[in-house]
């Protein structure tokens, strides 16, 4: 389980963002890391414990498809984990908060509501939209 800092002075200045906001969005990366430990934590324990209670073929096979199910869920938290202990690592390293495409500040707003974002909305957008143009159907 990470903790939560309890006071703003626990952090490193940042160039953009005010203490209070640097605050906020630290504890909302603790929060929902540790919300995923916890989820990762429940799932191999459900996983674990499901198999003993098999009793015939449906169930096996619909048991194997749940378990295909919470498996790929488990790999994007796992995902999602990395990017939130990058984030609390480029917090304490005082380089939150700056595109990494372009350097311009990623604003509180677009922090708030991704606070792994990495890129400013132009640079993403920009992204998505070369994404889009290159994609083969």
């Amino acid at each position: 389980m990470l903790d939560h800092v309890k006071d703003a002075s626990d952090l490193p200045a940042d160039e953009y963002l005010t203490p209070k906001e640097l605050l906020e969005l630290h504890q909302i990366l603790v929060t929902q890391a540790n919300e995923l430990l916890d989820a990762g934590q429940q799932t191999v324990s459900t996983l674990t414990n499901e198999r003993d209670l098999e009793a015939d073929s449906l169930d096996v096979a619909t048991t194997e498809s749940d378990r295909d199910f919470s498996l790929r869920l488990a790999g994007r938290e796992r995902k999602m984990l990395s990017k939130i202990r990058y984030a609390l690592e480029c917090i304490d390293n005082g380089e939150y908060g700056t595109c990494e495409s372009c350097g311009v500040p990623i604003g509180f707003k677009r922090l708030m509501v991704r606070p792994v974002a990495r890129v400013c909305i132009d640079c993403k957008t920009q992204a998505e939209q070369l994404e889009r143009g290159s994609r083969v159907f």
